[in-house]
């Protein structure tokens, strides 16, 4: 394929990478057309002027459809990351022509949103009034999503196995410790089991079995002898797990950090089990997008949480 310099001397314009990306997004031409608010002829001749450019085509017939060729999905990924950085730098513009004032977008998985985000977010409402923050709690694999999308500017999480590493920049933070949680006057609250085997009576909450907090609880478990625990529930839901915790006999892990939150002290709706079964979730790591350039107010709350991490 061409340069870019080659391509913009060959007539590749802004509009024509709009359409790339909204081509990709939708897989269809009409629906492209629609997300550029043009008509369905004028997306058609998009393609056509980029297929004249590049010297070959972007798009095959496949069944009764169109499908990306190579070079339509290799121009579609380079496009989007285009409008990502162009996206960027109007926000910065903006920041900049605040004076400051600006927007970061932030997604962490639950423990350390409650661990590191939170207490960075409260430094910065003192250093730093002016920046907003956004912060999304989610599953790793929505972060991800996000973050590779544009949609977050940096994320404390882990990459799933099914999703590509290397599209992320990456700082190790640290190993999740697990806590099991009961409501208060449970018989394991008054009563602390003296045999991990005790705690097989009852049935626990937990996410499913893709869940990395699932794996890590069901691979020690295994390591300690124990069988798996009854799980009538599956839920990463942290409210439906907290409703079923104070209104039944479950026991549920959760990271420590939440336990700490929840289930500590004399006013907390939860207890935590006084026995130590050495679960621990696999290391989070501080992502960024390779080769993204944050803005300033984004930068700036970076920092604070590196600094907590």
């Amino acid at each position: 394929m061409n340069s870019a310099p080659g391509l913009l001397a060959r007539g590749m314009k802004l509009s024509h990478l709009q359409m790339m990306v909204a081509f990709a997004e939708t897989g269809q031409i009409g629906a492209a057309a629609q997300a550029l608010g043009i008509a369905q002829p004028a997306a058609s001749r998009l393609l056509s002027e980029i297929e004249a450019i590049l010297g070959q085509p972007v798009r095959a017939r496949a069944g009764r459809g169109v499908v990306l060729t190579q070079a339509g999905r290799t121009l579609a990924d380079r496009a989007a990351r285009v409008m990502q950085e162009l996206a960027e730098a109007g926000r910065e513009m903006a920041e900049i022509a605040a004076g400051g004032v600006g927007k970061v977008r932030i997604g962490a998985v639950t423990a350390p949103a409650l661990d590191i985000v939170l207490p960075a977010l409260r430094t910065a409402r003192l250093s730093h009034p002016r920046i907003e923050s956004e912060v999304v709690v989610a599953a790793s694999d929505i972060l991800c999503d996000q973050l590779a999308s544009g949609r977050l500017d940096f994320i404390i999480g882990r990459v799933p196995p099914h999703v590509d590493a290397r599209a992320f920049e990456g700082q190790l933070i640290a190993a999740e410790p697990v806590a099991l949680v009961v409501r208060k006057g449970h018989h394991l609250a008054v009563a602390p089991p003296q045999d991990p085997m005790d705690l097989m009576a009852y049935d626990w909450v937990m996410p499913g079995e893709e869940s990395p907090l699932t794996q890590a609880v069901h691979a020690r478990l295994a390591r300690l002898g124990l069988p798996r625990p009854s799980q009538r529930l599956s839920t990463a839901s942290f409210l439906l797990t907290l409703a079923m915790l104070r209104q039944s006999n479950v026991v549920a892990p959760l990271a420590q950090a939440v336990a700490d939150q929840f289930a500590e002290g004399p006013d907390a709706p939860l207890v935590q089990v006084r026995i130590d079964l050495g679960i621990e979730v696999a290391p989070y790591s501080l992502l960024t997008r390779k080769g993204a350039r944050l803005t300033a107010a984004a930068d700036t709350i970076l920092r604070l949480i590196r600094a907590l991490a």
